[in-house]
C-alpha cells in the first residue's frame, strides 16, 4: 500500500533540510499529502525580565517562521503542496503524537509510538544565544 501521509520534521539544520528535500519527493511518486513539523523549545528559564523572555519568543517566531516559509516556497517549486505547523512541546513527544493522532501510523505502529511515549525522550532544546540559522534555499533570509 503506498504512502497516504508523509510527516517531516524541520528545525533550520542541514540534517532536516535533507530530510525535507527526500519528503519533497516521495509525494511525486506516491501522491501522498506532505506535512511538515516544526518544534519550539520552552523559552529559557533564566531569563531575568518579562522584556528578555519577549525578545527570546520574538527571535523564536522569526526563526521558526522562516523555515517554514522557506520550506514551503521549496515544496512549491518543486510542484508538491506542503502543509506546515510550528508546535511549542517536547520534540520526541509532538512528533510521534502528530504521526500516531493524523492517521500517519497503522495501528501497530500506533502502539509502539505510544511505548516511545512514555520513554520520555530528551527533548531538543532551543537556546536564543546560539541559536542556527534557517539552511538558506537559494534565497537568502
Amino acid at each position: 500500500m503506498p504512502f497516504q501521509k508523509i510527516l517531516v520534521a524541520i528545525d533550520g539544520s542541514s540534517v532536516g533540510q535533507k530530510a525535507l528535500e527526500t519528503a519533497i519527493e516521495l509525494p511525486k511518486l506516491t501522491r501522498a499529502e506532505l506535512h511538515a513539523l516544526a518544534v519550539e523549545g520552552k523559552p529559557p528559564a533564566y531569563a531575568a525580565t518579562i522584556g528578555e523572555v519577549d525578545e527570546v519568543k520574538r527571535e523564536k517566531d522569526q526563526f521558526f517562521g522562516t523555515i517554514a516559509r522557506l520550506a514551503r516556497d521549496q515544496a512549491r517549486a518543486e510542484g508538491v503542496d506542503l502543509q506546515i505547523e510550528v508546535l511549542p512541546g517536547h520534540a520526541a513527544e509532538l512528533i510521534v503524537g502528530h504521526a500516531g493522532g493524523g492517521g500517519f501510523l497503522g495501528r501497530a505502529a500506533r502502539a509502539r509510538a505510544r511505548r516511545r511515549r512514555r520513554q520520555r525522550l530528551p527533548s531538543l532544546s532551543w537556546n536564543h544565544r546560539q541559536a542556527p540559522q534557517p539552511h538558506a534555499l537559494s534565497a537568502s533570509v
